[in-house]
């Protein structure tokens, strides 16, 4: 639904709950004639002055106030949303916060729905859809990798090669238009060489794009890994000493885990979520029956798999080849645990480890990590795919540029050259905002939190 934008709305910035301080955003053209209807400054004057800090009080009537206040004004288009704004900064407590938005709704104003601070932002120019997105993400990042992809996307490192890449297609399609507009005269202002080349090397640049989509994915949303092995390996063992507390049950009774745990640990930055699954074994008990099945479940939609063996009993093949039926072998991590009671030489092992002692565990995270990205070295400064609707956005802008390419080299008719290189440019405009429709906006801003 296309929400009204010509109302001035009311909302807690801050997390709900008790704290220190509170802030209630307002945003609108009557932002500050509400406001002033509901403030009692500490001074002469009654109007609020633009950027500027005002102490007073917020009352209810003539004579009763609910709180001192701090109220701090932003004259359009200088604020957040490109609109009057003001920012109410009061005690947390939240029954002062309800009486506060309950007066400021009494006097004009009317409930924010969720992101719409951001929408209108967007909607004022203040931001491009992908930075308004970016927003969300700093709100949202739970590991140091999703704030920094979260930063960059706002700080507009995602725009501006968009842009890039627009302005050459505009230039390519300009080019291709010009030739039809002096078909007659049978002039050409770039040959087909020429331009051949130029899509190509914008074809070239999106894949560079989309191939940071995989690191990307993991920098913002983490790596799920599933703990894998018969039962007594070491998996609990694992996750309790990768976690530094017991958090799952250690026994000598075979089948001890019999659900899916999940816990999350950073490693160098990124996220990473661990299910200890239960022990793939046959079984007539019904709920280890059940646990296995989950376990099975987890396998084909991990990242990676940790696949543990007993030290002393060798690779288990037949778990082995279970596996192959589940996943890709390139998202097997082989690992043997209990090396510090094994008396054989371990140089021969590549992941050997004691779930106990805390031996191998540095070579464990370093493979983890350098598994969950690849080969991937990127500076602060790198442009890096995040997220689904980006990639979706460039592939298909990709797809109608190698359409347009076959074109030129079939010589076909500018016409179709043209008509390609448009929805290349358009599908390129979708990222940012430029081409875009209000069931996508709303599906977008709808994630947001209110307040934001």
């Amino acid at each position: 639904m296309k929400l009204p934008t010509d109302q001035t709305i009311a909302a807690l910035a801050t997390p709900p709950g008790a704290g220190a301080l509170a802030v209630i955003r307002l945003s609108g053209s009557d932002a500050f004639a509400i406001a002033e209807r509901c403030f009692s400054p500490k001074g002469k004057s009654r109007t609020l002055k633009p950027f500027r800090v005002h102490y007073g009080y917020i009352k209810t009537g003539t004579e009763d106030f609910i709180d001192d206040v701090l109220v701090t004004a932003f004259k359009a288009p200088k604020s957040y949303t490109g609109e009057d704004t003001v920012e109410i900064s009061c005690h947390g407590n939240p029954l002062i916060v309800s009486a506060i938005l309950n007066t400021l709704l009494l006097n004009g104003a009317r409930d924010a729905e969720p992101g719409e601070f951001t929408k209108r932002a967007y909607l004022n120019g203040r931001l491009d859809l992908s930075q308004a997105e970016a927003v969300a993400e700093i709100i949202n990042a739970r590991s140091q990798s999703a704030l920094r992809g979260g930063r960059n996307q706002l700080d507009g490192l995602l725009s501006a090669k968009v842009h890039e890449l627009r302005t050459k297609l505009v230039n390519a399609s300009s080019l291709v238009e010009l030739e039809l507009d002096f078909a007659e005269e049978d002039v050409e202002f770039i040959d087909n060489s020429g331009l051949i080349r130029l899509i190509q090397e914008i074809i070239d640049d999106i894949s560079a794009l989309l191939a940071t989509y995989s690191f990307g994915r993991v920098m913002r949303e983490g790596v799920n890994v599933a703990l894998v092995g018969m039962p007594n390996v070491g998996k609990s063992s694992l996750l309790n000493y990768l976690l530094k507390e017991s958090r799952a049950i250690v026994s000598e009774i075979a089948g001890t885990t019999r659900d899916v745990i999940r816990e999350e640990m950073i490693i160098d930055g990124f996220l990473f979520r661990l299910y200890d699954t239960a022990g793939i074994r046959p079984t007539d008990d019904v709920i280890e029956k059940e646990g296995v099945a989950r376990s099975r479940e987890t396998i084909r939609s991990a990242d990676l798999v940790l696949f543990m063996n007993d030290i002393n009993l060798g690779l288990n093949q037949e778990l082995f080849a279970e596996l192959l039926q589940l996943t890709t072998e390139d998202k097997i991590i082989t690992v043997f645990n209990k090396a510090d009671i094994y008396h054989g030489t371990l140089s021969d092992i590549v992941l050997a480890l004691s779930a106990k002692t805390g031996q191998g565990m540095d070579n464990l995270l370093k493979t983890l990590r350098e598994k969950a990205i690849g080969g991937s070295v990127y500076t602060e400064k790198t442009v890096i795919i995040t997220t689904q609707r980006h990639y979706n956005a460039l592939t298909k802008a990709k797809e109608q540029l190698e359409f347009a390419l076959g074109s030129v080299r079939s010589r076909m008719s500018g016409e179709f050259i043209s008509v390609d290189l448009r929805n290349a440019s358009d599908s390129l405009g979708e990222i940012i905002g430029d081409v875009t429709e209000d069931d996508i906006l709303n599906n977008i801003f709808s994630k947001f939190c209110i307040g934001k």
